[in-house]
């Protein structure tokens, strides 16, 4: 974005009354946004000529406003199929994606079979959208938080049982969402979007394992998405040959 680094201001400081703010750009930049979208979008700080550029440092060296480039390439005859500018944010950048996915389709009635991009493009959600909704094939890392760097157990020593809906830790205890029944079903699932699975203080308290699966806290819990199903098909694909072509 062609702006001057000396028209920015502070995100958390920004008065909307100010004069200085009356810029056609911020006019039309305030009008697109409504209130509770305004309090998402604040960034660290805001040109005042270009407000929906991004104050990045990202390729390395001083931090400048700009905007981001997205590509959706047909990696196979190397041909551009679509470009989408967006804020350099990543979840912008990784949204644009659905955008020229749905445009490829509505232009050239082409839909990817897979799609190939880093860890950004692995959260839960993305890639619900690309398995559930669109029927592609995630070449994507998972974004995954849950992996332990120390020698404690992580959740991918816990086995799912999608039947009983619990997961089993390593000396054959169940995890559950709940542990008792209740006269109104509840769905459990966070404003994260998760579902929590614990383990029994009881099982836990003499567990052999327990210092190396849980030895700050009484019990095990392990945090699964609701698009886990999708994660896992990332996770099964990674492994097989055709991920790394």
């Amino acid at each position: 974005a062609d702006v001057s680094r000396q028209r920015g201001v502070a995100g958390d400081e920004v008065d909307w009354n100010d004069p200085k703010l009356s810029s056609r750009a911020v006019r039309e930049y305030l009008e697109a946004l409504d209130e509770e979208a305004l309090a998402e979008a604040l960034p660290k700080k805001i040109s005042l000529t270009d407000p929906q550029s991004r104050w990045t440092a990202a390729p390395g060296g001083p931090a400048f406003f700009a905007y981001s480039t997205n590509y959706l390439i047909d990696t196979e005859h190397g041909v551009i199929m679509d470009v989408e500018a967006t804020p350099a944010h990543r979840t912008a950048e990784v949204d644009s994606t659905r955008t020229m996915v749905e445009r490829v389709k509505a232009q050239f009635d082409l839909t990817p079979e897979r799609l190939i991009g880093d860890t950004a493009y692995g959260t839960a959600p993305m890639l619900a959208w690309m398995v559930e909704e669109k029927d592609i094939e995630p070449h994507v890392p998972v974004w995954d938080k849950t992996e332990r760097k120390d020698d404690s157990l992580s959740s991918n020593d816990f086995h799912w049982n999608q039947e009983a809906n619990e997961y089993r830790c390593p000396a054959g205890k169940p995890l559950r969402s709940e542990w008792r029944a209740f006269t109104q079903k509840r769905s459990r699932v966070t404003k994260a979007h998760t579902i929590i699975y614990r383990s029994s203080q009881t099982d836990c308290t003499t567990c052999p394992l327990k210092a190396k699966c849980c030895p700050n806290t009484p019990n095990r819990k392990i945090v699964r998405s609701i698009h886990e199903a999708a994660r896992d098909v990332a996770r099964r694909i990674a492994k097989t040959p055709e991920y790394l072509v």
